[in-house]
């Protein structure tokens, strides 16, 4: 019984999420246009996406995370505490990642304002 409630409230929270969402977006929508705001707003042009960009910051911190995780393992080897060398190395590995990223995402920017 306790598992169908906690389906339940999950679905339920994600269904309320997304209702929430879209009801705010549609009254932010009909009062800028109440205002006389140009309809271009909405339209999100080509180029705007950036999925790609954030694609790449997923997957190099997920490389940053593997590779911390494989450090932490010839680390805890060679006799460091694994709750030191695990959380540590995970935590650097994923922080260098995002750095990587933040990086990788400037530079892709640049390339395309030219």
């Amino acid at each position: 019984m306790e598992e169908a409630l906690i389906v339940f409230i999950i679905f339920g929270s994600m269904f309320a999420v997304v209702y929430i969402f879209l009801t705010t977006r549609n009254k932010e929508r009909m009062a800028l246009i109440e205002k006389g705001a140009d309809a271009k707003l909405f339209k999100a042009g080509p180029g705007k996406s950036n999925i790609g960009l954030i694609v790449l910051n997923f997957a190099l911190m997920a490389i940053g995370i593997g590779i911390g995780v494989l450090l932490a393992s010839l680390l805890s080897q060679n006799g460091m505490d694994e709750e030191v060398a695990f959380p540590a190395m995970i935590f650097i590995g994923g922080g260098l990642g995002l750095l990587a990223g933040f990086f990788a995402s400037r530079k892709f920017k640049d390339d395309k304002k030219e």
